[in-house]
């Protein structure tokens, strides 16, 4: 878990994760950064899945809560920092103190499940987008994604994350642009619509779905697991949380701002991926064709973490049977691409599969998202400080892995079944 943080660090404005040299301004970056994604532009089809009140509810409710847990998550590293080891914690050194080895294979589990969820929506919003762009041409969803699997699988066999900087703030100017845009057309939109309240569900929201728009939320909230890094890349650490509550706010009001006007301007007829609601102008398809170009260069970025777990486990494997085979080796090297490429494959096979890309972010949000954003927080909050913490402070953890569990049952269920 230590070389996945670093590697996902890497693309990241600014300076690498656990140099501890970043300014404030380079953090608040970095946060965005790692926060904002592609899910964003599904948050307006939430909204009219849920209504404006409980879609909005649902944004701010995920928002508050990931802040507090990433919190915990502090808390516990800070906690360990201070016995004499003095060691520096990562995600998954803090599941293997609290629960042993299967702590560890559970986090890198989830993160690994959370990530190809990541990579399959990627997949996706591209297939979709292409599909909207070169309408008419007969192919399908499926046939698009497959055309881009030679590029991803080349792409993903380059070893140094760092030749990906470029493409990652290529594709985070990309997603500040589109944002932009669909605004704009959003309230041109709102502007010149007559009688929009009254065809709008603003005020009788449809509470059943607010589980449906929580679970979008939490996955627009993606990057949880960078946390510790985020914390640890700062100068002065002290003014991490206070930075940390101003940027989830400030995202927390952009999107529900941008779901909002998203479904006022678009109501029943709301895309999933809101980008294909705009008209056919040069415009419209600059950004759907921006942001495709900009996922297929941070897809295997993706991956990389993936990778990582499945390469260090093959190592071990290895090991376990006295084999001199590794990465120098012709056969090590041969081994690793195919591994890769293989990946690639059945993430693309899985992306047949999937129905729409935000039914895929609401159930990735209820389901892997929700258990690596609250439930082990407050279970690593529990476990490391134990006696020491307030009845309050134990009600709250214990409310937390409750409603946790809770939501991910019933959001996985509402994705699912009551789209």
């Amino acid at each position: 878990m230590e070389q996945e943080t670093k590697s996902i660090g890497i693309p990241l404005l600014g300076s690498v994760p656990n140099s501890g040299t970043a300014s404030k301004a380079q953090t608040l970056g970095n946060i965005i950064v790692t926060i904002v994604g592609t899910g964003v532009l599904g948050l307006p089809f939430a909204f009219r899945v849920a209504g404006c009140l409980a879609g909005a509810l649902g944004v701010i409710i995920a928002g508050i809560s990931n802040y507090y847990c990433m919190l915990l998550l502090i808390r516990c590293r800070e906690k360990l920092a201070e016995e004499p080891s003095g060691e520096s914690r990562t995600y998954g050194d803090l599941g293997y103190i609290c629960m042993g080895t299967p702590g560890r294979y559970l986090t890198e589990f989830l993160i690994s499940i959370s990530q190809c969820a990541g990579a399959v929506a990627y997949l996706v919003f591209i297939g979709q987008n292409l599909l909207s762009v070169f309408n008419g041409c007969g192919l399908s969803l499926t046939s698009y994604v497959f055309l881009i699997v030679p590029i991803e699988i080349g792409l993903s066999w380059i070893g140094s994350l760092a030749a990906f900087a470029p493409f990652s703030i290529f594709a985070d100017v990309c997603n500040a642009l589109a944002m932009g845009i669909v605004l704009k057309e959003d309230i041109q939109q709102v502007l010149g619509a007559k009688f929009l309240f009254a065809e709008r569900t603003v005020i009788a929201s449809n509470i059943g779905g607010l589980p449906f728009a929580a679970g979008m939320a939490v996955f627009c909230f993606e990057g949880f697991g960078m946390t510790l890094a985020l914390q640890n890349s700062m100068k002065d650490k002290t003014t991490f949380p206070r930075l940390l509550a101003q940027a989830v706010a400030g995202i927390t009001l952009v999107y529900v701002s941008f779901g909002f006007f998203g479904y006022m301007a678009y109501g029943d007829q709301t895309r999933d991926i809101v980008t294909l609601n705009l008209p056919r102008n040069w415009s419209s398809l600059a950004v759907q064709v921006g942001l495709c170009l900009a996922l297929v260069f941070t897809f295997p970025i993706m991956l990389h973490p993936i990778n990582e777990i499945v390469e260090e486990r093959l190592k071990r494997g290895k090991k376990l049977h006295n084999s001199n085979i590794d990465d120098s080796t012709i056969a090590g090297k041969v081994g690793k691409y195919i591994s890769r490429a293989v990946l690639v494959i059945l993430l693309a096979v899985l992306t047949s599969f999937v129905p729409q890309f935000g039914v895929l972010a609401s159930l990735a949000g209820s389901t892997v998202c929700a258990l690596i954003s609250f439930v082990l927080p407050a279970t690593f909050h529990l476990r490391i400080f134990g006696a020491s913490l307030h009845l309050w402070q134990k009600l709250l953890d214990c409310v937390i892995v409750s409603c946790g569990l809770l939501f991910a049952a019933y959001g996985t269920y509402n994705a699912v079944f009551g789209v």
